[in-house]
């Protein structure tokens, strides 16, 4: 089984040149002031729905939007092999209103991939969009302002390698005192880091770890072991290969609040994860760790030879004995996102592969055990492929946005009883361009520009 085809090979490979310019700047953690709004654009392009099966309707008007993080690269004419050209770090908002979908961007020029944007509450009690960027490495927030968006940086450094990204970063009480730190992954020294907010609004940084040539794909926040600290889980990882070879990789856990560093929860030897989950999936009361070990290809022939595995841990799982709760038919599984698809008060986890598409995960009576997994869709696919399960309308069920970059559109599942009903919600113009989505997340309308 060849699970990676070589026509969507290709952008891969020039992701990694394009996004390789150090970032630069100060290590102080001092913020900047405030910049002029940035440049946006809005446009509504309507899109064919999905054939459905009795699919629920969506309400005309919808009270959270979608904040999609991407990284683009201008157009090229047909069967040109000139290396793409990366264009600013983008953020586009997806908001339904008087029964369409509409569209907002804003662009940064310092950088040329936004890998995250989310709300974020800060010191004042202002909502704002946090933002994650590469090349240069920022941490910025952004408000509206007149058309537009302003932002703040709050932290910029070059860390010294081929590449200077802030990768992922989740928030939470790390020091039990009420605010909203942030825990963040970095490429490519492998720094973790904590911004603590302040009374003013500036950030301490504080690099908890670090290790030369390592990737940090992802960071999560729990508490496994119940003692009420947060937990800060991380997946360092040697450098990205995409040729079949083995990428040895670890999950890491640190507690903050306790001074606690590296603590190695789960041993993946020849292999790595780039995307985990903790959360209380199964409804005992207690957060797990959920780890998508990705599967491995035959140098030579680039068949599939190990699958994608779903390794689940508790607190006191030796770190080389997490249980296996699923396989994906695929070698990359990079989102894993858990919610209520039914409204039954029971969460469901969705994966989403690489090339084999999104796989549904219901836990069994004893959720040590395998699950059930089944197939949501197989025509969906991305290297990333950013997915994310969000009740936008409020009605107590989670519906599920995934970006197909393989088709460049963006959809969203809703639940009819006995599966997730597709439709095309927002259709790229097929002229040539790329485009890497990195992550999805709901926001407030009134946080759209």
């Amino acid at each position: 089984m060849n699970s990676r085809p070589t026509s969507y090979l290709s952008p891969i490979l020039v992701l990694s040149l394009v996004l390789a310019g150090a970032g630069c700047g100060s290590e102080e953690p001092t913020p900047k002031p405030a910049s002029k709004p940035a440049s946006t654009r809005s446009a509504v392009k309507p899109a064919a729905a999905r054939p459905s099966l009795d699919r629920p309707a969506i309400p005309d008007d919808l009270p959270q939007a979608l904040v999609l993080s991407l990284a683009s690269f201008a157009p090229r004419a047909k069967g040109s092999k000139d290396i793409p050209q990366p264009l600013p770090a983008r953020m586009e908002f997806l908001k339904r209103e008087g029964g369409e979908w509409k569209l907002s961007i804003i662009e940064d020029e310092q950088s040329n991939v936004f890998h995250k944007a989310m709300e974020y509450d800060a010191v004042d009690g202002e909502s704002v969009i946090l933002s994650m960027a590469g090349s240069d490495a920022t941490v910025k927030t952004w408000r509206p302002s007149g058309t537009g968006m302003s932002s703040t940086t709050h932290w910029e450094k070059d860390f010294g390698g081929k590449f200077s990204r802030m990768r992922d970063a989740e928030v939470g009480d790390l020091y039990g005192d009420g605010k909203a730190s942030i825990a963040i992954a970095t490429h490519d020294q492998g720094v973790v880091a904590v911004m603590r907010p302040q009374a003013d609004g500036s950030f301490t940084v504080e690099e908890i770890d670090a290790e030369p040539d390592t990737f940090v794909h992802e960071i999560e926040i729990g508490d496994l072991d119940g003692d009420g600290q947060l937990e800060v889980y991380a997946t360092p990882s040697e450098p990205n290969r995409l040729d079949g070879s083995p990428q040895s990789g670890q999950v890491v856990r640190y507690v903050p609040a306790a001074g606690e560093g590296r603590v190695v929860v789960a041993d993946l030897a020849d292999r790595h994860a780039k995307e985990i989950y903790v959360g209380d999936v199964d409804g005992d009361g207690s957060d797990e760790l959920y780890v998508v070990v990705e599967g491995r290809i035959a140098k030579g022939t680039r068949d599939l030879e190990v699958e994608v595995e779903i390794r689940r841990y508790e607190a006191d799982t030796d770190p080389k004995e997490g249980v296996v709760i699923g396989r994906i038919p695929d070698r990359l599984c990079r989102f894993l996102t858990v919610g209520d698809i039914d409204g039954d008060g029971k969460k469901e986890m969705v994966a989403a592969a690489f090339s084999s598409g999104l796989w549904l995960l219901r836990p069994a009576g004893d959720p040590m055990t395998p699950w059930d997994v089944s197939s949501i869709d197989r025509n969906s696919g991305g290297f990333e492929h950013a997915s994310i399960l969000a009740d936008l309308d409020g009605d107590g069920r989670d519906e599920l946005y995934v970006a197909s970059d393989k088709h460049k559109e963006v959809r969203q599942y809703v639940w009819n009883g006995e599966a997730l009903v597709p439709e095309t919600i927002f259709a790229r113009e097929d002229d040539g361009s790329g485009i890497f989505t990195w992550n999805i997340m709901p926001i407030p309308v009134s946080m759209v520009p």
